[in-house]
């Protein structure tokens, strides 16, 4: 049994450092990852800009992405394990509405800001005391956007432990979802993505050292 398990670890390991190979050179071939000097919209420079809202427009990369990060969840948390997938939009709802779609789970989001006629309600979707929620999130920079809407979760009386992203930026987005008590996951994050294409040789050394000195400074 153990001996299975491992085999089943080793396996997925292997198969998603595959796809964190594809995945890279298809960000960076198609303009979803782009480096240069960019100014966020929180203000703050970055010596890389990622798009994660191009990737639907490729289909076959999309369905991709989509089932590496089911059979992730599937691992390491269980899909028995929770009711209900949530998200905000746009990047993560359009990744989360895919989610569901494959493993037929419900699905809920939070505006950005309540709903300013009608039912003025900040959750859309059906929700009960009690249900156990899945955040998913395209990209996570500093977790701020992803730990308010868990914040009004939890509000509606739903359980938020876990959240999964497709990227991670790593500028603090993992302290600040545990703080509430929350687990962040990961597909992937730029470090391993820059390495990725850098072994690749698409990224020069210079290009490598920026990415690892910003996340360091974070």
């Amino acid at each position: 049994m153990n001996k299975n398990i491992n085999q089943n670890k080793s396996s997925l390991v292997n198969f998603s450092m595959e796809f964190v190979k594809e995945f890279a050179t298809f960000l960076h071939q198609n303009g979803a990852l782009k480096f240069g000097d960019f100014t966020l919209s929180s203000g703050k420079s970055s010596s890389y800009y990622v798009d994660l809202r191009l990737v639907s427009s490729f289909p076959h990369h999309f369905r991709k992405m989509i089932k590496n990060l089911q059979d992730l969840i599937s691992e390491e948390i269980g899909f028995d394990n929770f009711d209900s997938l949530a998200s905000v939009p746009t990047g993560g709802l359009v990744i989360a509405s895919a989610l569901a779609m494959e493993t037929v789970k419900p699905l809920i989001y939070v505006r950005t800001k309540p709903k300013e006629h009608g039912t003025t309600k900040s959750i859309e979707g059906k929700i009960h005391q009690g249900m156990k929620v899945l955040m998913i999130d395209d990209v996570a920079t500093t977790g701020g956007s992803m730990l308010n809407s868990i914040k009004l979760l939890k509000e509606a009386g739903t359980v938020v432990i876990d959240a999964y992203v497709i990227l991670n930026r790593l500028e603090g987005a993992e302290k600040i979802l545990d703080s509430e008590g929350v687990k962040m996951h990961q597909l992937t994050d730029i470090i391993e993505i820059t390495k990725s294409l850098h072994e690749a040789s698409l990224v020069s050394n210079e290009i490598l050292e920026k990415i690892q000195t910003q996340v360091n400074q974070n």
